[in-house]
């Protein structure tokens, strides 16, 4: 029978495997919404597992109050240990297939048999990682966008052996704790959020690379134009609105030239074709070491205010 996963569910164990950046990310996530750390146990081949967990997951809550112990959090020394009573298990190691195939044979044998499993690659499909289990209905991607702690968008995406129900019930989870979880209907390199930054990131460094902006005015664009209107409305939102009356077909009959001239004109550069030197160098002598600790705690702050309007929004409509 099922565990029914509510919000506020005492008896709720969750396993975290791997404690790179976005394990813990994840962690400080899932302290948010326990009602106690006992109900986390994180597990890692690390020697030092218990001493660095302690270390470093505090540096997630920066300006933040830690809402539990971190000290109450299990620390697990073996992966069965880590996931026989757990309803979750989470996994975010190395990107790496033969290491997931094996971990999550592994884990099958040993977790509950309605535990939900997740995998948090950003790119290796599920059909794949699935390959060394008995029953491949249960892996599911919840791929995040860094840092889960923060950014509400988790995408859901499937093998095509995966189960409803395992959708169904995930999707349950995070909606109950505040998060976008989207259904990706096909399993596609990169998903679906990483292939439209890797998309803006190509033509950011081909007119860097021809010398049409640099590296800082680049981001200055971003930044002051399509970045905080995306945090409002989506492309298709944005260029609906655009077209005024007649939408998104008003604005390509108005500028849809334009815009197929800058789509043919657009850069195809790839890895290792010699702009590397130059954009490398211009990041290092803009930015140095970024401050991730600036750009989390302003994009909190503008992802509370937007859920502040967006509220408001729906009680003037009421």
């Amino acid at each position: 029978m099922q565990h029914e996963i509510t919000k506020a569910d005492a008896n709720l164990e969750i396993t975290l495997i791997g404690t790179g950046t976005i394990g813990l990310s994840f962690a400080a996530f899932h302290l948010q919404h326990l009602s106690d750390a006992s109900q986390l146990t994180i597990y890692d081949t690390r020697p030092d597992l218990e001493a660095y967990v302690q270390e470093t997951l505090p540096k997630f809550f920066e300006g933040q109050t830690i809402p539990l112990s971190i000290s109450g959090i299990n620390i697990a020394t073996t992966l069965e240990e880590a996931v026989t009573s757990a309803h979750i298990i989470q996994e975010s190691g190395p990107e790496n297939l033969p290491v997931k195939q094996k971990l999550w044979a592994e884990v099958e044998n040993h977790a509950p048999k309605d535990a939900l499993l997740w995998s948090s690659t950003s790119g290796i499909p599920a059909s794949q990682q699935a390959q060394n289990m008995q029953d491949k209905t249960r892996l599911l991607v919840v791929h995040p966008y860094n840092p889960p702690h923060i950014m509400p968008l988790l995408e859901l995406v499937p093998s095509p052996q995966t189960s409803s129900s395992v959708i169904t019930r995930t999707q349950d989870f995070w909606r109950a704790r505040g998060r976008v979880p989207i259904h990706i209907k096909q399993e596609t390199t990169g998903f679906v959020a990483n292939r439209l930054a890797f998309v803006l990131l190509r033509e950011a460094i081909h007119l860097v690379d021809s010398g049409v902006v640099s590296v800082a005015e680049l981001d200055q664009i971003v930044e002051s134009s399509m970045g905080p209107r995306w945090a409002v409305a989506g492309p298709f939102k944005s260029y609906h609105a655009g077209g005024g009356p007649a939408g998104l077909e008003g604005f390509f009959k108005n500028i849809g030239g334009t815009v197929q001239e800058c789509w043919s004109d657009a850069g195809s550069l790839n890895v290792g074709d010699g702009w590397e030197d130059k954009v490398f160098r211009q990041a290092r002598e803009t930015y140095g070491v970024v401050d991730v600790g600036e750009r989390d705690r302003i994009t909190r702050r503008v992802l509370e205010v937007l859920k502040e309007e967006q509220n408001s929004s729906k009680q003037r409509v009421l």
